[in-house]
């Protein structure tokens, strides 16, 4: 049987919607890891019909790391609804925190892509990227970066 503890569990671990994890915990009789497998896979599905949608809004995330190195990132949205949503502005704080620490400055948006996610070794870029578009229902795309270093 799958309790509201088990479905809080998971939305924590993944963030998706009350839903969606109950839905995913209950097709996988109560294994998180399959159920965590369902949902990237059902945002992978999502993030892919959504790829082709405009990103005419969004929301430059910024991390700056001891005054010493620094990042901005350009994270595009569909909607200014998204764009103000605490979680999306989230994403691109985290996103540029990861660029701060592990991108290059002459690396490419594909290149940010593929490395894996510093919050979560699970996780590339692109992965997390296609749960939040799951999550919030928008196609959401890096438009670009900068980091700069002393």
């Amino acid at each position: 049987m799958i309790t509201a503890q088990d479905v809080a569990k998971l939305r924590q671990i993944t963030g998706s919607g009350m839903m969606d994890a109950k839905k995913a915990l209950e097709e996988a009789a109560g294994d998180f890891n399959k159920a965590q497998e369902l949902l990237q896979s059902r945002y992978a599905e999502k993030a892919e019909k959504k790829a082709d949608r405009e990103t005419g809004e969004g929301y430059i995330g910024t991390y700056v790391h001891n005054g010493k190195s620094a990042a901005l990132v350009a994270l595009a949205c569909e909607t200014d609804f998204v764009s103000r949503n605490d979680e999306f502005r989230e994403l691109a704080q985290n996103i540029a925190l990861h660029i701060t620490a592990l991108i290059d400055e002459d690396a490419s948006i594909e290149d940010i892509l593929n490395s894996q996610y510093i919050k979560d070794s699970n996780l590339t870029i692109d992965k997390l990227l296609k749960t939040k578009i799951g999550v919030l229902g928008e196609n959401i795309q890096i438009t670009s970066f900068k980091k700069i270093s002393l």
